[in-house]
């Protein structure tokens, strides 16, 4: 009774986790499955940025513990019962979230593990599944949420084998504090990993074939800035990029999710300076009103923003942005919300995430209840996607014509011998070619775009 299946709700920090526990749990002796049917032991690493993604979670986690009841109340009618016992568990920023308070709702939960413990799990389910043999005493729910010293360095493995584009976690937590956000509350204080292990993990990644990295931390850019020291006035996530770019066979790097107070004139001056630094930044810009993005606690105003977008577009001319907005934050006018908008039109980013403010308890802006109409709400979210869908295309359809440069990723979902990639920008691209071309650079020439996606033709 081994084999584990973990769904994963969320962002890419999530994924990066669950890929992690996947591997510590092989380590262990446990199988991991696709398929929850499959599964002896089914674990939900969960997402608390908005409420509805937690109530995806607890819906699911309901739908797999019901069983239980139903085995319970059919052996007290003497109607045979399968023997069979699932293990479900729930880990991640959720699970930190709400704590015990989970089991009021789902009291046959057997694990709850908080984004601190991760590397706990191969030891807690050892436990759960000792007692379901006899070996130890009567089960009870196991709930692991305290914080622990030097956990962001647990989340290093990798499953083996070749990944074109692989996650790398650099740090965890966030000291931001911004009125509308949880992520302080379910990952804890900013804590940084070393220089030189990241490196290390890199490295062996580019050894197994890996071609592109993408950095993660909550605020990523901000990596390391109590821990290490600044040098030559470059601060430590410079650093960090310097070493990675020096690595022979890596292609590529990426991060995310910055925030721009994080991009000093030593990230600026990078992306000048590192050619591998892809032509692609996400900005997290929630709001275009001053006014807003103070009630919001995000310490920079529309001015500032934009001056930042200004010069990494001299520093990188033709870069890509995509962004984060929030429509309907308690107290945004519909002034507030048209300064949005004229922000989209002036920085005409590529790409973003639209959403719809929802309450989040524990929040600073809790208190601040949800004053604006779901109506309002949804009616800004619409508007700000056709002025991002405008641009977006706008951006594709003057690719046509000139030739990129492909990571080459995957088959495509659909089409013979159609594969797809990337250019710098993080544009999807799709053309026709074959299997040995999995990893490599090539040169594409754009021959038509949509708002999603550009096609093209290999060139010599």
């Amino acid at each position: 009774m081994n084999r584990v299946y973990i769904k994963t709700y969320g962002c890419q920090m999530n994924e990066r986790d669950s890929e992690a526990v996947a591997e510590m749990l092989r380590g262990r002796g446990y199988s991991i499955v696709d398929n929850e049917f499959d599964a002896d032991i089914i674990l939900l690493n969960t997402c608390s940025v908005r409420d509805q993604a937690e109530q995806k979670a607890i819906g699911k986690a309901y739908r797999l513990l019901p069983s239980r009841k139903k085995r319970a109340k059919d052996a007290d009618k003497g109607v045979p019962v399968d023997g069979k016992k699932r293990i479900v568990g729930i880990m991640g920023c959720m699970a930190q979230n709400r704590g015990r308070s989970l089991l009021d709702q789902l009291p046959d939960l057997d694990l709850i593990v908080g984004t601190q413990k991760f590397h706990r799990v191969p030891e807690h389910l050892d436990k759960l599944l000792a007692t379901m043999r006899g070996l130890g005493p009567k089960p009870s729910s196991i709930v692991d949420l305290d914080e622990e010293a030097g956990s962001q360095n647990a989340i290093s493995q990798h499953t083996p084998g070749r990944k074109i584009s692989a996650f790398v976690s650099i740090m965890q937590g966030c000291d931001m504090r911004c009125a509308y956000c949880i992520v302080p509350k379910t990952r804890g204080h900013e804590r940084a990993r070393p220089i030189d292990d990241i490196v290390a993990e890199v490295e062996e990644l580019v050894a197994a074939g890996t071609r592109e990295v993408m950095l993660l931390g909550q605020i990523v850019n901000r990596y390391g800035i109590r821990e290490f020291p600044t040098v030559d006035g470059k601060s430590p996530f410079v650093q960090l990029l310097e070493r990675l770019h020096a690595i022979e066979g890596l292609k590529r790097i990426r991060f995310t999710s910055p925030h721009p107070v994080g991009f000093r004139e030593d990230l600026v001056d990078a992306y000048r300076r590192l050619p591998k630094l892809c032509s692609y930044i996400h900005l997290p810009a929630q709001s275009g009103s001053d006014k807003i993005l103070k009630a919001m606690r995000r310490p920079y105003s529309r001015e500032r923003f934009i001056e930042l977008v200004k010069a990494l577009r001299e520093a990188r001319p033709g870069i890509y942005f995509s962004t984060d907005v929030i429509v309907g934050f308690p107290g945004e006018t519909e002034e507030d919300y048209q300064l949005t908008k004229s922000l989209f039109e002036e920085v005409k980013f590529d790409m973003a995430f639209i959403f719809r403010y929802s309450v989040r308890a524990g929040t600073p802006a809790e208190a601040l209840g949800d004053p604006i109409s779901e109506e309002i709400k949804d009616a800004r979210n619409k508007d700000l996607l056709a002025v991002l869908e405008k641009h977006s295309l706008a951006r594709n359809e003057s690719l046509v014509g000139t030739v990129q440069e492909v990571l080459v990723e995957a088959p495509a979902k659909r089409g013979e011998n159609i594969f797809q990639g990337r250019n710098d920008g993080d544009r999807k691209i799709v053309f026709k070619g074959d299997a040995s071309m999995l990893g490599e650079m090539v040169r594409v020439r754009i021959d038509s775009a949509t708002v999603t996606t550009l096609t093209g033709t290999i060139v010599d």
